[in-house]
């Protein structure tokens, strides 16, 4: 009776294993917050993520590595990063993990390059493309459960849809609109909304922490001070003697200013952090909300 009681617990042990094993969550490292995000929108309860860059207040440009985030990288099953040198220390630690995780980079999948603007994620199809690889990667390695992540990622995309379907709506109303801004944050989005650019030498100068040269700042302030542009977008994490200057010219002349940040803030989803950005643009250019 012993003997049979021992084999039948080894038995059930030994099928209890593998779906024990099976449900181990997957292990995700972030390089910024709003994929990580975007990861747990993918893969739910089956994944473990870690952000690196997760501070809103907190300027990514001066980040630097710890002993704990090569800890997380070493761990990782899947990595997702933005790439095209916004993040070029997530290379340092991928080669210093000694193992090849799955890689994501957002750069890549939308064919962009060094020298091309980082701030991607403000690309209204970054999202949906980063997206769609973790769900195929998540698939790839947990199989048995490729159609819970073929659901949530059909669920983030018709969520992300509506987060920016206001995108057409301002394009329609107010496309042409000429702007600034003091980084080249907002850049794609600015774009995607028809708003023209001014003053991008200036914005590449500030994003390269390097000075502006005279006739860029004479520029700058003329577009806000004679009412040409009539928004300006500032980057909220990095303020310095300068920005504050621009804003105060901004704010005297009347200029409609809108703080953006470089990381998802607290207690927001990628959804919601884009559709209040865009329900702030309209009700400053148009006094309505949306």
């Amino acid at each position: 009776m012993f003997k049979l009681s021992c084999m039948t617990m080894v038995a059930a042990l030994t099928l209890a294993a593998p779906l024990a094993r099976a449900e181990t969550p997957i292990n995700i490292v972030a390089a910024e917050n709003f994929y990580g995000d975007l990861a747990k929108q993918i893969g739910g309860q089956r994944v473990a993520v870690t952000s690196v860059l997760s501070n809103p207040d907190a300027d990514p440009h001066l980040f630097e590595t710890s002993a704990s985030t090569a800890r997380d990288m070493a761990a990782a099953q899947v990595v997702v990063y933005n790439g095209a040198d916004y993040d070029p220390w997530m290379v340092k630690l991928l080669s210093a993990a000694g193992r090849k995780p799955d890689t994501i980079v957002a750069a890549d999948l939308l064919g962009r390059k060094p020298g091309d603007n980082p701030h991607l994620w403000y690309d209204p199809a970054t999202f949906p493309a980063v997206a769609k690889a973790l769900a195929r990667d998540l698939e790839k390695l947990d199989p048995a459960h490729a159609a819970d992540y073929e659901a949530r990622l059909a669920a983030f995309d018709a969520s992300f849809s509506t987060a920016i379907t206001d995108v057409a709506q301002i394009k329609r109303e107010h496309g042409g609109t000429e702007v600034t801004a003091t980084e080249p944050v907002f850049g794609y989005m600015a774009s995607a909304l028809g708003f023209k650019m001014l003053n991008y030498p200036f914005q590449i100068a500030i994003m390269n922490n390097a000075e502006p040269s005279p006739s860029e700042v004479i520029a700058f302030e003329k577009s806000l001070s004679d009412g040409q542009a009539k928004v300006l977008f500032y980057n909220s994490q990095v303020t310095d003697k300068t920005t504050e200057r621009l804003l105060a010219i901004a704010k005297a002349h009347k200029v409609v200013v809108i703080g953006v940040t470089e990381t998802e803030p607290n207690g927001m989803t990628i959804q919601s952090w884009f559709s209040g950005q865009l329900a702030e643009i309209k009700k400053d250019l148009t006094g309505k909300t949306m």
